[in-house]
């Protein structure tokens, strides 16, 4: 039940977050927002404040924002509408949903930096026989701290540090020992490995794992900001270079792809971690979001982005026959692409209880 609530209630933080964005810039673009709305179905809560009716559904699987004469249907040329204003304002009010998401992300990132972490320290909590550090005679509870001169102090850093010696035949470490610094040379072997999005990569191993050793790490002000925008840019690389991946064929869509249901499986097992894990978490998720919904793709903020900076180039809209048709599409394959992502959630966790159940 925890994990539920837990999961409903990061959901519905996103979801604010990026309606909030595009709420705020149509009331600062001098356009009536009829409709704020928490999920979709029947409302459960409603409250007008002004020209605004405040909303929450009963299905909280998304949210939006209504603005007067967003569509060609409704629009009647008054001046507080959204088709009033040009492409310019226009393009901000869907681009500010996106941007406070990507903001969001980068916040709890920064958060996480300042409030604390749990890492693994450099003491060595086992040896994989036939690597390099079992033959050089580095011991279990050995405290590695350098390598090659360059200090350590996290199994993280000595991973990093290890990994990019995949050139190298041998390294030097500094190990601490019963009180006693000794330094001793180990050599590497090179194996491909999975990276996180399942590609081969060559790296540098010497055969250790971790001891069960953990602390908290913080950082100042200064240092959280400059590691959360690095943390930041690092997932946004990364979910690029996925979807490129995707697109080309290079990596599983299937296995690569996730709906609420498998989201809500990882919320449960983030909440049995810790705030800092179901804040990471949320750091993901929002940076997710504000990528996703940036794609050029209709029926999403950026495929409306695109239609605007055709709308800019053309010197006019698309045609209501032609916004129609694109708008169906993207809605059909959206709707399919939820579905399919549902489904897959479905077989990848209860996939062996479904098939034992009809057997």
């Amino acid at each position: 039940m925890i994990s539920l609530i837990l999961f409903f209630f990061m959901l519905s933080v996103l979801i604010i977050v990026h309606e909030f964005g595009h709420f705020i810039m149509a009331r600062r673009a001098g356009v009536r927002v009829e409709q704020f709305s928490l999920g979709f179905g029947p409302k459960l809560f409603k409250k007008k404040a002004g020209d605004t009716e405040y909303s929450v559904a009963c299905v909280p699987l998304g949210g939006f924002v209504k603005m007067a004469g967003d569509s060609r249907e409704e629009y009647s040329g008054k001046p507080d509408e959204y088709l009033a204003k040009g492409p310019g304002q226009r393009f901000n009010i869907i681009f500010f949903g996106p941007l406070l998401n990507y903001a969001l992300g980068f916040i709890c990132f920064c958060l996480i930096s300042f409030v604390g972490y749990p890492t693994l320290t450099t003491k060595v909590g086992g040896l994989i026989e036939g690597f390099g550090a079992q033959k050089a005679g580095i011991q279990v509870e050995d405290v590695i701290t350098a390598i090659d001169g360059k200090k350590v102090q996290y199994f993280e850093e000595l991973q990093q540090e290890i990994h990019a010696k995949k050139e190298a035949v041998q390294v030097e470490l500094t190990v601490l020992r019963a009180g006693q610094e000794q330094r001793i040379p180990v050599n590497i072997r090179q194996k491909d490995v999975d990276d996180p999005l399942g590609q081969k990569r060559s790296v540098g191993l010497i055969g250790i794992t971790p001891y069960d050793e953990v602390v908290i790490v913080k950082h100042g002000p200064i240092a959280s900001i400059i590691l959360g925008a690095q943390k930041t840019w690092d997932l946004t690389a990364m979910t690029y270079r996925g979807l490129w991946l995707m697109v080309t064929g290079q990596m599983n869509m299937k296995e690569s792809m996730t709906g609420p249901l498998g989201i809500f499986y990882i919320t449960s097992k983030a909440a049995r971690l810790g705030i800092i894990a179901v804040m990471h978490l949320m750091a993901v998720l929002s940076v997710s979001l504000a990528i996703f919904n940036l794609l050029p793709f209709p029926v999403l903020d950026g495929g409306h982005l695109l239609f605007l900076g055709l709308e800019k180039i053309r010197g006019r809209a698309l045609s209501l026959k032609a916004d129609r048709v694109v708008t169906q599409v993207g809605l059909s394959l959206i709707i399919t692409l939820a579905l399919f992502v549902t489904y897959n959630d479905i077989m990848r966790l209860f996939g062996e209880r479904i098939i034992k159940f009809f057997k």
